[in-house]
Order: structure tokens, then sequence, then C-alpha cells
């Protein structure tokens, strides 16, 4: 049975690109009988940017609330809080110990920030090495990631070799998956959609507000009765991502035959989200009103997790001399 790990950033609720790139992806993937699958809110890991704890605990219930509307298997599966499993904290300690400084400097998390080193907290600085005890700890095998992640993947199997390699066989060594086939989601201005851009399209969002996020896409200017390129515009590339066959070929052919304005489109793009994501949001709607509920559903995660990570601490600190 393969071990498969995945954190999820608590910075909001997640968005249709997340939904898409990582969070269907990643559901799919838990549902094999052959995998076990372990999914935490990294909460630690957004104190690095978010101070104000309302906004953590926030995003946190947001981020639980979508997962389960999505259908993750949180019983079968385990599903916790970054944070409730302070070992973490521990072992992060001990591999800071085994981790260069030139490897945390030349990480992408601190460089693409070093040219404003006001900007950078010690804990941007050693996000590498937290982010090794998240998976290590756990005893992952697998750990899908984007590209963008891919060398902190590195900096995780270079930590665990090194302390190997001097105490012996303790740290399992991660594989990293990385899917070429993960779709990148055009935003409404056409761009990567990402929170950091603020072009994201709010699944889980009442419908009035929805509505204004697809209103919001850019489209070229050209007039209700002009032929256009389906392929051109962000609205059918988004339709295009979540719609059958069919369904994107008649809004295709509208697009060709003219008579049939961004307008139209964007309305469609606004029916086929509520229609496809009906029950998610339903199901999304109540749980996020129920906060004792989705504590209730972590703390289950939380408590069956935290035996692998004493296993592994224990592991560690043993062969420490701890």
């Amino acid at each position: 049975m393969a071990r498969i790990l995945t954190g999820i950033q608590s910075s909001g609720k997640p968005h249709l690109g997340n939904i898409l790139g990582a969070i269907e992806p990643s559901i799919k993937l838990s549902n094999k009988k052959e995998n076990e699958s372990l999914f935490f809110i990294a909460d630690l890991h957004s104190l690095i940017n978010i101070k104000d704890s309302k906004i953590r605990h926030k995003n946190t219930l947001s981020i639980a609330a979508a997962w389960i509307a999505m259908g993750f298997d949180y019983e079968n599966n385990y599903f916790y809080r970054q944070s409730k499993i302070t070992e973490v904290c521990e072992l992060t300690w001990y591999l800071n110990c085994f981790t260069p400084y030139p490897m945390l400097v030349n990480s992408h998390s601190f460089k693409d920030k070093s040219n404003n080193l006001s900007s950078v907290n010690n804990g941007l600085f050693t996000y590498p090495v937290l982010m090794a005890s998240d998976i290590l700890l756990y005893d992952a095998d697998i750990v899908p990631v984007g590209k963008d992640q891919k060398q902190h993947l590195e900096i995780t199997r270079d930590i665990a070799k090194s302390f190997n390699h001097q105490f012996g066989n303790t740290l399992i060594i991660p594989d990293c998956k990385i899917d070429e086939n993960v779709m990148t989601i055009p935003g409404t201005d056409g761009r990567k959609m990402s929170k950091t851009y603020n072009n994201t399209i709010d699944v889980f969002l009442e419908e009035k507000d929805l509505k204004k996020q697809i209103m919001s896409i850019i489209t070229d200017s050209k007039g209700l009765e002009e032929s256009k390129n389906a392929e051109k515009c962000n609205v059918y590339k988004i339709y295009n991502l979540i719609a059958k066959k069919d369904q994107s070929d008649k809004m295709k052919n509208k697009y060709l035959s003219g008579g049939y304005g961004y307008g139209h489109a964007k309305n469609e793009l606004l029916e086929l989200i509520l229609d496809k994501y009906k029950d998610q949001r339903k199901m999304y709607f109540d749980l996020i009103k129920n906060e004792d509920y989705l504590h209730n559903v972590l703390k289950l995660g939380e408590k069956k997790a935290k035996v692998i990570a004493n296993n592994v601490l224990s592991r560690v600190k043993k062969k420490l001399g701890y």
C-alpha cells in the first residue's frame, strides 16, 4: 500500500483552479484501494503571511468544508490540521540541524523574495524544512506536487538522505509525483487562476457573488452579431474545462454563428457551474454553518495521524540519543 501525502495551504476557500487542478485529482487518487491518503491543512505555513488568527481559523474551516463537500473520504483516510500534530515542530528543529545554509538560500521560496529582505521572516527562510517535516513525519511514500514545488521535494529527499547516511535507515525517502497533465486553469483575466492575481472563480460563493465574478471575465470587444473565435475567449476556455464535449461543441458553434454575445456565454458558464457543483455547493453551505462537525472531522484525522507521527519521531529521537 502506498501512503500519499498532500498539503493544502490555508489561504482561503479553494477556487475553480484548485478544484480542477488539485482537489479532484487528489480525491481520485485517494479513492484507489491500494492507496492510503493523508491530507493536511497547512495552517502553520500560513502564519508566514497571515497573522490574523480569525482569518486563519475561517480559512481552515472553509478548506475543510470544501474538501469534504468535493467528496474526500476522511473516514478511511487522514484529514488533519498541521498545527494540531505538534511533533512536526520538534522534528523541524532536528532536521534544521541537518540542513545546510546554502540549500535554504537557494530555495525558490526564499530567492523569490530575497531582493527585499526586510519582508523575509525566518518562517519563510526555513519553509522547506517544515515542509520536509510534514512529509517525513508520516512515512509518506508519494507526494504529488506541482512543478513549482519540485525543488522543495528534492530538498526533503536530500535532508532525509543526509540523516540516514549518518544514523542508518530511519526516514523514508519519498517519491515526487508530478502530473504532467495537470490543467492550467485560466482566470477571469486570462492569466493562470490564482488568488495572487485576484482573478479566481469561487465555486462556493453565493450565486449573486459568483455571477459577479463570472461577469468580470475579460473578453474582446466584438459585437453581438459578429462571428467569434471560441478558442481565444477566456469564457469558453473555462467552460470547455468543465463541460461535456457536446456542451462545448454546441457553445463553440454559437460563437461561430454570430448573434451570440459574451454575456450569453457568461450566463451559460454560470448555469453550468451551478448545475455541475449543485450538490457540492449545498453540502459546503451546510458544513460551513456546522463548525462543531468540521472540528470533529479534523479531530478524528488528527488522532489517527498522531499515532504515525509519534512512531516516526520516536525513531528519530532514539537515533539522536534523546
